[in-house]
Parts: C-alpha cells; sequence; structure tokens
C-alpha cells in the first residue's frame, strides 16, 4: 500500500516533465533539399525538449533501479549510481529553468 502511494507520487512529478517536453515543437527542422536561408539543424525548442525528456527517462530509471534495490533485486552500487544521475539531470533542468526565467525577467524590463 506504501510502496504505490510513494510510487504513484514519484511518478506524477516525472509526467509533469513529460508534458513539457511533449508541449515543445521540432518546426523549421529542414535537412534535405534547403535551400539558403532556412532552418538547417536543432532548433532550440527541440534541444529544450530532448533535455527533458532525457531527465524524466533518468528520473525514471531512478525509481526503478531504487525499487529494484528495495526487493533485492540491484545491489547499493547500482542504485546510488543511478540515483546521482537523476539528482544531476534534475539540477541541470532546473538551472535551464532558472535561466529562461531570467532571461525573460530581462527582456520584460526592456524598454520599447
Amino acid at each position: 500500500m506504501i510502496e504505490s502511494v510513494t510510487k504513484t507520487s514519484a511518478l506524477s512529478g516525472i509526467n509533469g516533465l513529460e508534458s513539457l517536453s511533449s508541449s515543445f515543437s521540432t518546426r523549421g527542422v529542414t535537412t534535405e533539399g534547403t535551400t539558403p536561408g532556412t532552418m538547417t539543424g536543432e532548433t532550440f525548442m527541440s534541444a529544450l525538449s530532448n533535455v527533458a525528456t532525457e531527465a524524466a527517462n533518468n528520473l525514471k530509471q531512478a525509481e526503478q533501479t531504487s525499487f529494484d534495490g528495495l526487493m533485492g533485486k540491484a545491489n547499493t552500487r547500482e542504485v546510488v549510481d543511478a540515483v546521482m544521475q537523476a539528482e544531476q539531470s534534475l539540477q541541470t533542468a532546473i538551472a535551464f529553468r532558472d535561466k529562461i526565467v531570467n532571461a525573460y525577467l530581462e527582456i520584460t524590463k526592456m524598454q520599447i
């Protein structure tokens, strides 16, 4: 009972990251038959989407490894490595968010 409640609450935060990443679009990316002046390569939105998706996947993997450790299927080293990787991904996502918010606030302060 407690395990299912904990797992559900942890997954709700991860689902928020997934919905954020799915809201980004990758339009404007063209590679074949491009003409001068058209966009090529990865867009900023798709890069942010990739970061959010990777962070969500790392959090899911760490959560699954933690549950495997509780059940005795994974050793302590694997659990610690997975949790540390998830923490690093989460800190990176938070840093991106903070930079984007700060940039937005700076733009709103500009006089037109």
